[in-house]
C-alpha cells in the first residue's frame, strides 16, 4: 500500500476550503494537511501557518535558489502579482502518511509530474456558476474591505483555468458536485477510504 496525496480542486466558491477543512479534522481518514504558501496579503480571519504560510517575493526567491519548490503559480491580480506555491519543506512524508492539500488545476499537474500518478490522486469539486457568483459575493460582502473587482477577475479567469478542455489534459475523470455539503463530503470520504486501500 502507497501514501497518496489528494488535491482538493475547485474554482472559486465551490467549497473547496470547507470541504478540505472537513476532510483534513476526519479522524477515520487521518489525513495530514499540506499548509502552501503564498505571497498575497492575508485576509480577514485568516492564519498564518494554518490557511497558508504567508511569505514575501524575496523569501520565494531564496527557496526557488535552494531547489524546494515542488509546485508554483503566479496570478497577475489588479493588485499586482500574487504567487502561490507548495515548499519541499519536510512536511510530507509518504512513508509514513497520507497528505490532502488545496490546488488548481495547474498546481495538481505539477505535483503529479514531481510525485506521480500512483501517489497524487485529484479531488474535484464542482458548482453550477450562478450559485458560484452568488456565495463568493456573499463571502466579499463580509470583508472589512470588500475587493469586487479581485473577486470578478478571479471568477472570470476560473472559467479559463478550469475550462473542460483543462480538465480532460489534466487528466481527470471523477468530479464530485456541490450542490448539497455532508453529500459532496460523504462521496468524496468515500471515494479517498477506497483509493488508501488500493
Amino acid at each position: 500500500m502507497s501514501h497518496k496525496i489528494y488535491v482538493v480542486m475547485g474554482k472559486s466558491a465551490s467549497g473547496k476550503d470547507t470541504i478540505y477543512k472537513e476532510l483534513a479534522k476526519d479522524r477515520e481518514l487521518q489525513l495530514k494537511e499540506v499548509v502552501t504558501y503564498t505571497t498575497r496579503p492575508i485576509r480577514e480571519g485568516e492564519r498564518e501557518g494554518v490557511e497558508y504560510h504567508f511569505v514575501t517575493e524575496e523569501k520565494l526567491d531564496a527557496l526557488e535558489k535552494e531547489g524546494k519548490i515542488i509546485e508554483h503559480r503566479t496570478y497577475q491580480t489588479v493588485y499586482g502579482a500574487w504567487h502561490y506555491f507548495t515548499v519541499e519543506d519536510e512536511q510530507i512524508d509518504l512513508k509514513n502518511h497520507d497528505y490532502v492539500l488545496i490546488g488548481t488545476l495547474e498546481s495538481y499537474r505539477q505535483i503529479l509530474a514531481y510525485y506521480g500518478s500512483e501517489i497524487v490522486k485529484p479531488i474535484y469539486v464542482e458548482v453550477e456558476s450562478g450559485e458560484r457568483l452568488e456565495r463568493a459575493l456573499s463571502r466579499e460582502r463580509k470583508q472589512p474591505e470588500p475587493k469586487y473587482a479581485e473577486m470578478c477577475r478571479r471568477f472570470l479567469a476560473d472559467e479559463q483555468d478550469f475550462s473542460e478542455e483543462m480538465i480532460k489534459e489534466a487528466g481527470i475523470l471523477v468530479r464530485f458536485q456541490n450542490k448539497d455539503l455532508r453529500k459532496c463530503i460523504g462521496e468524496i470520504k468515500a471515494f479517498i477510504q477506497a483509493k488508501t486501500i488500493m
